[in-house]
């Protein structure tokens, strides 16, 4: 018993700063993007059918949307209030913490064609009308227009827009661009299969296909989480969460970074010297299905 607890022992070292939380794998197969609230909830939108669905983090149902066309979550920061935006129906969604509606804003009887729109709070979302050419600070709890902005850029490949502190943060799958309310440009930098921001009190976050930036302002991107055999990954502010392989896992913010850092410390001696080292103690161990076999043997014999 002592050599099977000491194979467990090794295996929860090996991966205690990895969970797996239990979600259907099927579910998850079928998700196209996923966001994680801080209260421990799970949220899937499918193109397949246009569903938004929230989990609890044993992978209970707790609500589900069904939409006739494409909707874009904004995030699930705020989950008494979340915001979704449809470019094809021309309205924003306000949803409660069951995904019931509780707000809808139609942007068609005021507006020409809004190319985005991004909820800044409770009372103003920041309009991108791409047949003005402008960008509109909008209090929709009264219906007025705060302040309107004329932009020349091209954003037909746009795939995400935050507005924060008098800067205005774009996003397409390829790049992230930052701009000043005159619109003149303050940052840039390439990126790989971009999705989404995410605002953390003043940080701001980029979140691609497998990895999550953080933006320094007008120095870089600095990349704080990635795995390139991710489908999916996200975070809130406890943990980051990828899906691979049709399953959900887990890392803490603390094991991830701890991690990171060991992984950093080490020079390519060091590392070069550690593999060695590794292979030497493989060598002189005993083969471990041979000791299995042999153990197995002997209590067969009731020895």
């Amino acid at each position: 018993m002592k050599f099977f607890n000491l194979i467990f022992i090794f295996l929860f070292c090996a991966f205690s700063a990895q969970k797996t939380l239990p979600f259907d794998s099927l579910r998850i197969k079928e998700a196209k993007d996923l966001f994680a609230d801080d209260y421990g909830s799970i949220y899937l939108y499918k193109n397949k059918d246009f569903s938004f669905t929230k989990y609890d983090s044993l992978g209970n149902q707790l609500g589900k949307m069904m939409f006739t066309v494409p909707f874009r979550v904004q995030g699930v920061q705020n989950p008494l209030s979340v915001a979704l935006f449809s470019e094809n129906a021309q309205e924003m969604k306000f949803v409660d913490q069951n995904l019931n509606e509780i707000q809808k804003i139609d942007f068609k009887q005021k507006f020409t064609f809004i190319k985005f729109a991004y909820a800044e709070d409770l009372q103003q979302i920041w309009l991108l009308d791409e047949s003005t050419k402008r960008l509109i600070q909008y209090n929709f709890r009264n219906d007025t227009m705060v302040n309107s902005y004329s932009f020349a850029p091209n954003f037909d490949d746009l795939i995400d827009l935050m507005v924060f502190e008098n800067k205005v943060y774009f996003l397409s799958k390829n790049s992230f661009k930052v701009y000043n309310l005159k619109f003149e440009k303050l940052f840039e930098a390439a990126l790989d299969n971009a999705k989404r921001f995410r605002r953390e009190n003043d940080v701001i976050v980029v979140v691609t296909k497998n990895s999550i930036l953080k933006y320094i302002p007008e120095t870089e991107l600095l990349k704080i989480f990635e795995d390139p055999d991710a489908q999916i990954v996200d975070k809130n502010s406890r943990a980051y969460f990828e899906v691979k392989g049709n399953k959900l896992y887990l890392y803490t913010l603390e094991n991830y970074k701890s991690k990171k850092e060991s992984q950093k410390e080490q020079s390519p001696e060091e590392v070069e010297k550690t593999i060695e080292q590794l292979e030497k103690e493989k060598a002189e161990q005993p083969d471990i299905l041979q000791l299995m076999k042999e153990i197995f043997d002997v209590q067969s014999l009731g020895i």
